[in-house]
């Protein structure tokens, strides 16, 4: 499942590279489906990180990855 997340992350990531941001995997949980992640560089301190990750990441990763249930910011 790592895989799978790293490579939606990866079509996700050019939009966030293109505000001075990151996102890294910190860890899956198969079991729950719950994957926590990292936003990094100007996306950790933005007001509208809150709307990233579930608008943009979690909504992305649950399109393409059934086993996904949540995605949480760490």
């Amino acid at each position: 499942m790592k895989e799978k997340v790293e490579v939606v992350l990866n079509k996700v990531r050019p939009s966030l590279q293109a505000d001075g941001g990151d996102v890294e995997v910190v860890e899956i949980d198969e079991a729950t489906g719950i994957v926590k992640v990292r936003l990094t560089g100007a996306c950790g301190g933005c007001p509208f990180s809150t709307m990233t990750l579930k608008n943009g990441i979690e909504r992305a990763l649950k399109e393409e990855i059934p086993e996904v249930k949540e995605v949480q910011q760490v």
